[in-house]
């Protein structure tokens, strides 16, 4: 895929032929980037915006490639309505390059993404998920970052879906009203 010669973040316009691409980005890519993933589908489907907005997501690391997102994530979003399909993949260097938003879930990742990223003029398509979220504030416990709920219990997996939820509503509104997008029905 070949992206457009301009950022649509700084001209506002966006290509009515080209989908904004985002990567949602953990470390295993088994709990918080599928969950990512399929709330973000999940929003943008109920938008209409399906054809503007592609959605992936991938970890840094290899270990879960190819197996489902964990049972747990899986059972939490189910509970609220929301189904994890994806398989595990890897992030691997030059991947940057088909997206135009590459989100991270905590430092770590993006510290890895940066890494796995040389060229410093697609570096700005790399941040935090949460900073989308327009409740975040310096007082946040996770400084910005989604945790981590692999160790632990069903807690963790509830708290980490409504973080992300939180952020990908942020998200959605960013993508509708800072770079324009149209709402669409899928029948035009």
């Amino acid at each position: 895929m070949q992206l457009p010669p301009v950022d649509p973040r700084e001209t506002g316009e966006v290509s009515e032929t080209e989908p904004i691409r985002i990567c949602f980005v953990c470390l295993g890519n088994i709990c918080r980037s599928p969950t990512a993933e399929g709330i973000m589908r999940a929003l943008v489907e109920q938008a209409g915006l399906s054809r503007q907005i592609h959605i992936d997501s991938a970890g840094t690391a290899s270990w879960h490639r190819g197996e489902p997102p964990d049972a747990r994530a899986v059972a939490e979003a189910a509970r609220r309505g929301v189904e994890l399909q994806s398989r595990a993949s890897s992030f691997h260097r030059g991947d940057t390059h088909a997206y135009d938003l590459v989100l991270a879930m905590d430092h770590s990742n993006l510290a890895d993404l940066h890494d796995l990223t040389p060229e410093p003029e697609l570096r700005g398509r790399i941040m935090l998920l949460r900073s989308f979220d327009p409740a975040l504030g310096a007082d946040d416990p996770h400084d910005g970052a989604v945790p981590d709920p692999w160790a632990g219990g069903p807690d963790g997996f509830a708290e980490v879906y409504d973080l992300i939820e939180a952020a990908c509503a942020g998200l959605l509104e960013h993508l509708r009203t800072d770079l324009r997008i149209e709402l669409r029905t899928e029948r035009d």
